[in-house]
């Protein structure tokens, strides 16, 4: 599984951790997937150089409403911060401050964006020779990839596409574009040589599996939100949106 900085396994009877590997990213929402003997992770996270992260000052200036120099849950909350509170809270203590926001750049500062192909058997510490290989183009932030048919899939914000041989890491094609621009958070599926993809303001996309450019066999547009990965059962596709419930069958 993976985590802040680094990908863990896990003994499945114990729990005990059986190995690890740093370079990865600072924090990760994406899933590792199997094939071909191998274990694919692809994530992406902004660094402290993307200026993703406001500073400290510029968030204290709307929420910090009693000028103490820290900002509490109570006044996270009404800034509408809540949800973000727990995370920012980089030393525990409850409230939020400049220490804070240091040790979140600090460790956004280690992490690296990668897909990695991670052989078998590893244990402990794993070092490069227990990598297949690498790419650093075409990075999902939330999406994890697809194996399919001797490949791997990623679909990143802006619609862009890549695919990778599975056992050589070598591109096939990188970070083309499926005429589905916005963020993307639902993780592509594969069946019957066909790939779905969906964005968050609801545009799934159907694209041929193979070949050396992402080839666009449908688009279809939902009108609002899909967050959700399409789930896949039998001979039946189902797609949630923010209201309702769809499946498709063949």
């Amino acid at each position: 599984m993976s985590g802040s900085l680094k990908l863990k396994g896990y003994d499945l009877k114990t729990g005990a951790e059986r190995w690890s590997l740093a370079g990865m990213p600072s924090f990760t929402c994406s899933t590792p997937v199997i094939g071909d003997g191998l274990l694919f992770f692809a994530g992406w996270a902004p660094s402290a150089s993307d200026g993703g992260m406001p500073s400290f000052a510029d968030m204290a200036k709307g929420a910090d409403k009693d000028h103490d120099g820290a900002i509490s849950f109570d006044e996270a909350k009404a800034a509408g911060m809540d949800s973000f509170f727990k995370p920012l809270d980089s030393n525990g203590d409850g409230k939020l401050t400049a220490e804070d926001f240091d040790i979140m750049k600090a460790a956004m500062a280690k992490g690296k964006n990668v897909l990695v192909a991670v052989k078998p058997g590893g244990k402990g510490e794993l070092t490069e020779s227990q990598v297949a290989w690498k790419q650093t183009r075409g990075l999902p932030y939330v999406p994890s990839p697809l194996y399919y048919r001797g490949r791997v899939y990623l679909i990143r914000d802006g619609g862009l596409m890549s695919s990778f041989d599975a056992r050589t890491g070598q591109p096939h094609f990188q970070q083309e574009r499926i005429d589905a621009i916005g963020s993307y958070y639902a993780s592509p599926v594969a069946a019957d040589g066909h790939i779905y993809v969906a964005s968050v303001n609801g545009r799934v996309t159907v694209v041929a599996a193979g070949g050396e450019m992402p080839k666009i066999l449908h688009h279809a547009d939902f009108g609002e939100r899909i967050s959700a990965t399409p789930a896949l059962a039998g001979k039946t596709l189902y797609l949630r949106t923010a209201s309702a419930l769809f499946a498709f069958g063949k």
